[in-house]
């Protein structure tokens, strides 16, 4: 049994008709930001999205870029969920009609990912420390504040060391296939990366003509390609 928390602008409504007749703990609060500073602590949390999209994506994106550490889950109808994509930060989607059944898979599902990528979730190299679980990043033990994008380029970049991506890989992987801006938004965001990293800019390497890539120094020795604790 999981305590789950639904932000929704129908709370007196049910969202999940499903869902009742499983034996959750279920709290609906208001789709609002400033509902967020109290909320109650939960298990996974679900945003209703199903007549608001764009509000919806909104606050996915809010939840992940204040440190969210547990499952996130977006309700949609079954129109909806052309509309959603990666930039949404969302673990899995659930259909409004769907049954208990598959509400129950996937709410275990997502519990159960989180609860192993909690043991695994420091990427540590050269200087650098990303957690993962709290998407937060330090540089020689400095915090390093970043915007949800700058995070993920880091978080990605670093997770394969030495190996060169082109502009077009890195808004694949990190923007999404569905992501129309130019791949001038790739240098803009390493520009700011490289800023924060300070003395450690030299981490995100330039290869001329081709891309970037993250660098690991031969006295990184400890770490041969990357450590994960």
């Amino acid at each position: 049994m999981a305590q789950l928390l639904i932000l929704t602008s129908q709370v007196d409504n049910d969202v999940l008709p499903s869902l009742g007749l499983l034996s959750h703990r279920v709290r609906q609060i208001p789709a609002q930001p400033a509902q967020l500073v109290n909320a109650p602590s939960s298990d996974l949390i679900m945003i209703d999205a199903r007549t608001d999209l764009a509000g919806a994506k909104a606050l996915c994106k809010i939840l992940r870029t204040t440190g969210l550490t547990v499952p996130l889950l977006v309700i949609l109808t079954e129109g909806g969920l052309s509309a959603v994509s990666a930039d949404w930060g969302v673990d899995d989607v659930l259909v409004d009609m769907a049954g208990p059944a598959e509400i129950d898979a996937r709410i275990r599902l997502a519990i159960g990912r989180q609860a192993l990528e909690q043991t695994n979730t420091k990427i540590q190299t050269s200087g650098v420390v990303i957690d993962e679980a709290s998407y937060s990043a330090k540089v020689q033990g400095k915090p390093l504040d970043l915007t949800y994008k700058e995070f993920e380029l880091l978080r990605f970049l670093a997770a394969h060391p030495s190996r060169v991506f082109t502009r077009e890989q890195l808004l694949s992987e990190v923007w999404g296939y569905d992501y129309f801006g130019g791949t001038r938004t790739v240098d803009v965001h390493v520009r700011r990366l490289r800023a924060k990293l300070g003395e450690l800019e030299q981490l995100i390497g330039t290869v001329r003509n081709v891309g970037y890539r993250f660098n690991v120094y031969e006295d990184d020795s400890a770490q041969t390609d990357i450590a994960r604790s």
